[in-house]
């Protein structure tokens, strides 16, 4: 059975400007349509920093490994970075490699709002799959895959 685990987390001072700023120039950069898309974004990066920190501290090889091959695989770390890049890591990292962003970073839409249309509708293909979730992580091996299966007329 699934373990359901919460996936992101509310900011602890709810009415802070600065913050609140800080969020809304990203969500407009992003093409986000909630904050709760941001947080899950930085809930994301927050496992990855944790379990960084975890295996600074253990020493653990294997597990270290394992982490550093998924990130470069993602494509949030070069191959040959350690896990002090990975405490380096920013939510910006994190929203570059969603696939909405990917979209329109290779043109295939002319703004972000517009990518997350096409992903929703069912005209962007991954891989020669179809692909409606704006919010999924391209991996590295997958962005070249990346096709619109729109009439231009």
């Amino acid at each position: 059975m699934r373990r359901i685990r919460k996936t992101f987390s509310r900011p602890k001072r709810r009415w802070d400007k600065k913050a609140i700023e800080e969020e809304r120039k990203l969500m407009k950069e992003y093409g986000l349509r909630r904050k709760k898309e941001l947080w899950k974004a930085k809930e994301i990066l927050r496992r990855f920093r944790q379990r960084a920190r975890e295996l600074i501290a253990v020493k653990d090889k294997e597990k270290e490994k394992a982490l550093l091959e998924k990130l470069v695989k993602l494509g949030l770390l070069k191959p040959g970075q350690g896990l002090d890049d990975i405490l380096a890591l920013t939510v910006k990292d994190i929203l570059e490699r969603r696939l909405q962003t990917r979209v329109f970073r290779k043109g295939l839409a002319n703004t972000p709002k517009q990518a997350r249309q096409f992903i929703v509708h069912g005209h962007i293909y991954v891989d020669g799959r179809r692909t409606n979730i704006p919010s999924y992580l391209v991996p590295i091996s997958e962005e070249e895959k990346i096709t619109s299966r729109l009439k231009h007329g």
